[in-house]
C-alpha cells in the first residue's frame, strides 16, 4: 500500500499555509519551499479549494489561505478528496464484490485493517499535526 504523491504533497501545502505566518501565501513559494512543481501542485491545490479547505486570493497580494481554522480540517477528509475512495483491496470496495466473497477467510481482515486505517486518518486535524512543531 503507498499514499500517492498527490496527497503527500497536499499534506505537505497545507500544512505549509497552517504555518505561515502571512494570511495568504502565493503557490510559487508554497511550491519553491516544499519543493513540489508547480503545475502539480496547482492541480492539488485546485482540488483542496473545491472541496472547501483552502480558499484563494486573486491580485497582486494573492495566493491561498485555510478556508478553516486547523482544528476544523480533518486529515482523513482531506485525504480523501486528493486519493479518492480509501479500498486496500479489490474485496473492500464497495461497489466491487468479489468471486471468492463468501468463502474468503481473509476478507475479515482486510476489512478491519481498513476501517483502523480510516479510523486513524480521521482522528487527526491539522492542528494535531503542526502542534508539536518546534517554531
Amino acid at each position: 500500500m503507498k499514499i500517492s504523491k498527490k496527497s503527500q504533497y497536499g499534506l505537505r501545502a497545507i500544512i505549509y499555509l497552517a504555518k505561515s505566518k502571512k494570511k495568504v501565501c502565493p503557490l510559487k513559494e508554497i511550491s519553491e519551499a516544499e519543493r513540489i512543481s508547480f503545475d502539480f501542485l496547482e492541480k492539488i491545490i485546485s482540488e483542496l479549494r473545491e472541496a472547501g479547505f483552502v480558499r484563494a486570493k486573486k491580485g497582486m497580494k494573492g495566493g491561498y489561505y485555510l478556508a478553516q481554522k486547523p482544528e476544523k480540517i480533518n486529515i482523513g477528509e482531506m485525504i480523501k478528496v486528493l486519493e479518492g475512495e480509501i479500498a486496500l483491496v479489490k474485496c473492500t470496495t464497495p461497489r466491487k464484490s468479489c468471486p471468492r466473497e463468501k468463502k474468503c477467510l481473509a476478507k475479515n481482515f482486510w476489512e478491519k485493517f481498513q476501517d483502523s486505517l480510516i479510523s486513524a486518518l480521521d482522528s487527526m486535524t491539522l492542528a494535531d499535526l503542526i502542534k508539536n512543531e518546534k517554531l
